[in-house]
């Protein structure tokens, strides 16, 4: 089982990166057999424009390995920091350029990221948008991580106790329940079913 990691952040050393690196040891740590982590740290994705669809050469020479890389996933962990309360242009692009041949299908969880205590609106804006012509499947359970400073460093004199744990076994917990529908995901897609060429968009 291979699961992506998508770390929707702009920022270089971004809060959303360390938690994507967490989530990677973690996931690495027995859950899952391989990871891909994608972060988007520095804008490497140009905005979204025609020459996606009509193969242009810029678009032909950035995309291909990326879609592979996605294409070989069973599932993915989004990432996302709330930026005026708000999923970052960055992230809302990525799903703009890559849709059901790398992510139909596939289970995916979100982790939102906040400085302080907010955090909930990335994760009602991804589940309400970014969904429906990808066909991606998230889970129930979502983890937000609120004062981010303050938890999953490498360091423990940088976290708070408290809540540092609590973080790490919630997170955890969520991960292995993304692994066990990576899993039953698996045979929905081997069955056929989900394989139309007439109703290619969602509703």
């Amino acid at each position: 089982m291979k699961i992506g990691i998508i770390s929707g952040s702009h920022r270089e050393n971004a809060q959303s990166l360390k938690v994507a690196r967490f989530v990677q040891q973690m996931l690495e740590n027995g859950i899952c057999d391989k990871t891909t982590l994608i972060s988007l740290s520095g804008n490497p994705l140009p905005l979204w424009d025609q020459g996606v669809w009509e193969g242009a050469p810029e678009w032909q020479n950035l995309l291909p390995a990326m879609r592979e890389d996605l294409a070989s996933c069973d599932g993915f962990v989004v990432i996302s920091p709330e930026w005026h309360g708000q999923v970052p242009a960055g992230l809302k692009n990525f799903f703009l350029l890559f849709g059901q041949n790398e992510l139909g299908h596939k289970p995916a969880m979100i982790i939102a990221v906040s400085a302080g205590d907010g955090g909930a609106f990335p994760v009602a804006e991804l589940r309400m948008s970014s969904y429906k012509n990808s066909r991606l499947c998230y889970i129930p359970e979502h983890v937000i991580v609120r004062h981010v400073e303050k938890v999953l460093n490498e360091k423990d004199a940088d976290n708070d106790a408290r809540s540092d744990g609590y973080y790490r076994e919630r997170i955890e917990w969520s991960l292995k329940i993304l692994a066990a529908y990576a899993t039953g995901l698996d045979t929905v897609r081997k069955s056929g079913v989900t394989q139309t060429e007439k109703f290619k968009n969602g509703m």
